[in-house]
């Protein structure tokens, strides 16, 4: 089991649970206003008057055979509208309850 974080420009979050829903991947963690800033490229998200736009993020737990599926989705849609800004961050789950 590998835990997904997803950062993302506040405008995908409809279309990521959308991709969610549509493999099969149901749990998740929502977190609405995020505030960043990208460590490559892309513009700050900070909500004020100079960088207007929020994030929002997901964490969500996934099989581990699904992952790199899941990923590739994600990563074909921030390839379409990279100005948008969207990241996703694997760790390993060792334990759950």
């Amino acid at each position: 089991m590998k835990a997904i974080f997803i950062s993302f420009n506040q405008a995908y979050y409809e279309t990521i649970v959308n991709i969610m829903d549509r493999n099969n991947l149901k749990g998740f963690t929502y977190w609405d206003v995020v505030q960043g800033r990208g460590s490559k490229t892309g513009e700050p998200h900070y909500g004020n008057h100079a960088w207007p736009t929020l994030n929002s993020a997901i964490l969500t737990m996934v099989e581990d055979e699904k992952v790199d599926h899941f990923l590739e989705i994600l990563h074909n849609l921030d390839k379409e509208t990279e100005a948008q800004g969207l990241r996703a961050f694997v760790w390993n789950i060792e334990k759950t309850i």
